[in-house]
């Protein structure tokens, strides 16, 4: 039996709960983050569900069976970094659940950034997790690296609660 992975699906814009749904029926494992955030039109405000991370989903399945997976509408390919599929760690996915989990506001950010200092998180909702501490706009935010998609996600964290590593 082929070994299955979390690979990272791009998909056409916005249509990531579609392709999610496509997969799920085909009996795919899907893993679709979501956020809520209030959206502000010329007569009213709304709460919405849009993705985390914009145009990508992941998909756990073998090597095997992506170009199968990309036959679903929607689908464009699968992300590629020197040749080779992203996969992502199924650790990496777990950390992001746990952090949806806590509703502690999220930013994404897939700009470079110069490492920093390792920390653990001693106290609140994601206590124990074990990151890089940066400062951006006065604020400390915890930082979880997706390398599969080249993406970061940022959460604020108060300083007390955080703890350098060495």
């Amino acid at each position: 039996m082929a070994e299955l992975n979390w690979f990272v699906l791009y998909t056409t814009s916005r249509a990531e709960k579609k392709v999610a749904q496509r997969l799920r029926e085909k009996g795919l494992e899907v893993f679709l983050p979501m956020i809520e955030e209030m959206r502000q039109w010329s007569d009213r405000k709304k709460k919405v569900q849009k993705a985390l991370f914009n145009g990508y989903l992941f998909v756990k399945t073998s090597k095997t069976e992506l170009w199968d997976t990309l036959q679903v509408p929607g689908a464009v390919k699968f992300v590629n970094f020197s040749g080779e599929h992203a996969i992502v760690r199924e650790q990496e996915i777990n950390a992001i659940k746990r952090i949806l989990e806590t509703g502690v506001a999220i930013e994404t950010d897939n700009s470079e950034i110069e490492p920093g200092e390792q920390v653990s998180i001693i106290g609140g909702a994601l206590e124990g997790m074990v990151g890089e501490c940066v400062n951006k706009a006065n604020k400390d935010y915890f930082i979880i690296r997706i390398p599969g998609i080249n993406q970061n996600l940022m959460v604020n964290v108060p300083r007390k609660y955080l703890e350098v590593t060495t």
